[in-house]
């Protein structure tokens, strides 16, 4: 494998995971809309853990959601799946700096480091994967939500924090995609060269005996 593909890789799955720690502690991933409203007196915005509310002076009360079974279906497997990317993606990078041709770890076992490296870009497949169906499954409900004349409650816009998920989940899926197709177990540069073999002893033996006996003497000098 290409060590400069395996320092880029690296660097986008890095920074997906990176990105993805800033999108779970967000608490911008659904604003309550202005459409319809005349006099706004005060901002809703929530996110997996909590709702906010701010007003006109700039006041911000925050609460957390007091039950996690009395939360929507969607809410609790976004939880999961969030927390699984960002597991996911932490043994990626652990993988992947085990596997980089340019890390010491592991010995200069370039076959078996290889295999890491892909590994580790597997890992990284999953994690944006689920910060891809995390993300995309909560905003389907807002706009689901959004569209829906006959819904009660309070609507909600997009927030800034599913924007950036999408955008770690496109990071990670770059990572782990250039890490696995690029990922072979030998490559021309990379063969393992055929290992000497020395010639058997006896050949040895009766070629230096050959070699070292003069010819003038008889075979019963010998005995």
């Amino acid at each position: 494998m290409n060590a400069i593909v395996e320092a880029f890789a690296f660097f986008l799955g890095f920074l997906g995971w990176l990105m993805v720690g800033i999108t779970l502690p967000n608490r911008y991933w659904r604003v309550s809309s202005v459409d319809g409203n005349v006099i706004t007196t005060s901002t809703i915005y929530e996110n997996l853990w909590m709702s906010c509310a701010t007003d006109s002076t700039g006041v911000h009360n925050c609460r957390d959601f007091p039950s996690l079974l009395a939360l929507s279906g969607y809410i609790q497997a976004s939880r999961a799946l969030m927390i699984a990317s960002i597991v996911f993606g932490t043994f990626g990078i652990v993988a992947t700096l085990v596997g980089m041709q340019c890390s010491k770890i592991g010995g200069e076992n370039y076959v078996l480091k290889g295999r890491i490296a892909a590994v580790g870009g597997v890992l990284f497949l999953l994690q944006g994967i689920c910060t891809m169906i995390a993300i995309s499954w909560y905003a389907a409900n807002i706009t689901q939500q959004f569209f829906d004349q006959y819904y009660p409650g309070t609507k909600y816009e997009i927030g800034e924090g599913l924007y950036i998920g999408w955008s770690s989940a496109v990071l990670a899926l770059c990572g782990g995609a250039c890490l696995t197709c690029s990922c072979k177990l030998n490559s021309p540069s990379e063969k393992i060269p055929y290992p000497y073999q020395p010639p058997s002893r006896g050949h040895v033996m009766s070629t230096a005996t050959s070699q070292s006996v003069p010819s003038n003497y008889g075979r019963n000098a010998y005995v």
